[in-house]
């Protein structure tokens, strides 16, 4: 059975169908059939291309959403050019898109009406360079995101070798090139790193720094048998993270296998019924502490479309959100997201 047959086996209309989503967290990637794919993760090879036609399938299968935001995923990088530039090439692939979504014939959405492209920011000080190239690349760059999720363990991804990457005072001269520019940080790390990013975040008080995926509570390995050690540890550090007035949250992520429920091992997929209730005690915790104003919710597809589909996702979050006041519920959905990525008109 194929993902999108097994994914078909729950259908669901789309619940309130007018209310405004800006989606601020997605990819697009290009994987050609001739291209080996066994270094990446399982879900490039399910969805080995996810382009426009892909991502407007998706945001226009019931829901009203109005914009998104492209996320880095080492995608279209430049083969030429000093090695430092060629990351521009990722910009510069998703603003063609971008354009081609603002024309109107591909439907209502404005699809990456905010890019968050990768800068090495190891590179100190010369990185503005790099950043100053991908703001000229594309008038709709808001940010870089440099994922720095390590685990001791090894049983899941570490992108960096340095678990105390944050902390790096070379690092750190990079990252002071952002504010300089004001642009913003996205953070993907685990629930082990959150103290380091609130040490990032107190060094760099006026530089929006955005968690990415509710700020990774591993669910897997040996992580499996402590949850409530995991969740103990991990609602400390959100805790932490919500006093610092730079720091906003996304909402989702909890599709990705790393997270521990096991949907995308199901016999069928979860639907939004079961999804509300998993996702309820880590959302709950996160907009009690954040408040809706530092909140927004995200789809993080195609990744995500491994567990669930882009309906019963949205319905999920609708349904858990439902006890919210309507400025609450807008802020939550739209507002926030539009306000931190300054996507404003």
């Amino acid at each position: 059975m194929t993902k999108d047959s097994w994914l078909s086996l729950v259908r669901e209309d789309a619940l309130e169908p007018d209310l405004p989503i800006c989606d601020p967290h997605h990819h697009l990637w290009d994987y050609p059939d001739s291209m080996s794919l066994d270094a990446f993760p399982a879900f490039t090879r399910t969805f080995r291309r996810y382009l426009l036609p892909e991502i407007v399938a998706d945001t226009s299968s019931g829901h009203n959403v109005v914009s998104t935001v492209f996320v880095e995923c080492n995608s279209m990088y430049s083969r030429i050019g000093p090695r430092e530039l060629r990351h521009v090439g990722e910009t510069e692939f998703v603003n063609g898109i971008a354009a081609q979504s603002a024309s109107g014939q591909y439907g209502k959405t404005e699809v990456a009406a905010g890019i968050v492209s990768f800068a090495d920011l190891r590179l100190g000080s010369a990185v503005g360079e790099v950043l100053d190239a991908h703001m000229a690349a594309s008038r709709r760059f808001r940010g870089t995101r440099f994922s720095t999720n390590f685990d001791t363990t090894g049983f899941v991804e570490s992108r960096v070798k340095v678990p105390e990457l944050l902390s790096d005072p070379k690092f750190r001269e990079g990252f002071a090139e952002l504010g300089k520019r004001g642009l913003s940080f996205d953070s993907w790390i685990y629930y082990t790193q959150l103290g380091q990013l609130a040490g990032l975040a107190r060094a760099f008080p006026k530089t929006t720094i955005i968690l990415d995926h509710i700020g990774g509570p591993i669910g897997v390995g040996p992580y499996a048998g402590r949850k409530r050690e995991v969740t103990a540890e991990w609602k400390r550090g959100i805790a932490e993270l919500a006093t610092l007035p730079n720091i906003a949250i996304k909402l989702g992520g909890l599709g990705m296998a790393m997270m521990g429920f096991g949907w995308s091992e199901r016999a069928k997929p979860p639907d939004s019924d079961d999804l509300a209730s998993a996702m309820e005690p880590y959302l709950t915790w996160c907009v009690e502490k954040f408040g809706p104003q530092r909140c927004m919710f995200e789809s993080n597809f195609p990744v995500d479309r491994e567990a669930y589909s882009y309906v019963v996702l949205w319905n999920a979050f609708k349904k858990f959100s439902r006890s919210y006041s309507a400025s609450e519920r807008a802020a939550l959905f739209h507002d926030t997201a539009v306000r931190v990525y300054r996507l404003q008109r």
